[in-house]
């Protein structure tokens, strides 16, 4: 038992399971600290193989797992780590076909896709299925953290970002970069805001998005509002089956 969690607190983790939606910079050490931290239940989703050349951010894989699905070579880490934890792999894209099916049999999902149209389908599908996320982006020096969880009153990301940006105006990890260890530090950030959600200790970050520049170490916090306006978690939500997209944000692709 963690000596900072009570038997209870510690048992509704034990009871808990939690959908990582994405294993590589940030989901790997999401992954690893709710494994050590003893949540019951893990899925990832993930339909990638690892790559040795994104390794200074994919922290859970290794060169000898180069060529494996990344939803496996996690999957034995995690099972070495903790042993009473279950890990079930989902090596698919998440898609409008499957995301409703994916995200109902889990309590939380972390939301730490490198991508718009990905960002936009989770918050959605939660949003209509009623789950919190935790929410989770990296950019060169600087990260961003959130709590979305419209059930209990909160915004979701789209009260934060109503629309994607054009096409083009930023650039992937891929294309930009990442400092290795950025999202290390956002995913500990991350994982610790579930932490929180999953055995109800604690206030989390929702109504709050923390921006950290890691280059100053500076950490900002701005205060985010539900918009009773919003189409997905609004008053009178307009958009109440997902949508296509990848057509939404562009035609910006995985």
């Amino acid at each position: 038992m963690h000596a900072h969690f009570t038997q209870e607190e510690q048992e509704r983790l034990a009871r808990s399971s939690v959908l990582l939606v994405g294993a590589g910079g940030l989901g790997s050490p999401v992954a690893y600290q709710l494994a050590a931290a003893g949540v019951g239940r893990i899925g990832l989703c993930d339909m990638d193989r690892v790559d040795v050349s994104n390794l200074q951010r994919q922290v859970l894989h290794t060169t000898f797992d180069a060529g494996r699905l990344k939803v496996e070579s996690a999957a034995d880490k995690l099972r070495a780590l903790n042993p009473n934890v279950v890990v079930e792999t989902h090596p698919v894209a998440i898609t409008r076909e499957n995301a409703m099916d994916l995200i109902s049999g889990y309590d939380l999902v972390m939301a730490g896709a490198d991508n718009f149209a990905t960002r936009y389908l989770v918050n959605d599908a939660c949003v209509m299925l009623g789950k919190p996320v935790v929410h989770g982006a990296v950019f060169r020096w600087d990260g961003q953290i959130s709590v979305f969880d419209p059930k209990s009153g909160g915004p979701c990301y789209r009260c934060l970002y109503p629309s994607p940006p054009p096409p083009g105006a930023v650039p992937s990890c891929a294309v930009a970069g990442v400092i290795g260890v950025l999202p290390g530090v956002v995913g500990s950030m991350m994982a610790m805001e579930a932490l929180k959600l999953l055995s109800g200790r604690g206030s989390t970050l929702t109504n709050r998005l923390l921006l950290c520049s890691t280059l100053t170490m500076d950490f900002t916090e701005v205060q985010v509002q539900r918009n009773p306006d919003c189409p997905v978690c609004g008053d009178h939500p307009t958009v109440t089956e997902l949508i296509d997209y990848e057509a939404f944000c562009g035609g910006v692709g995985q």
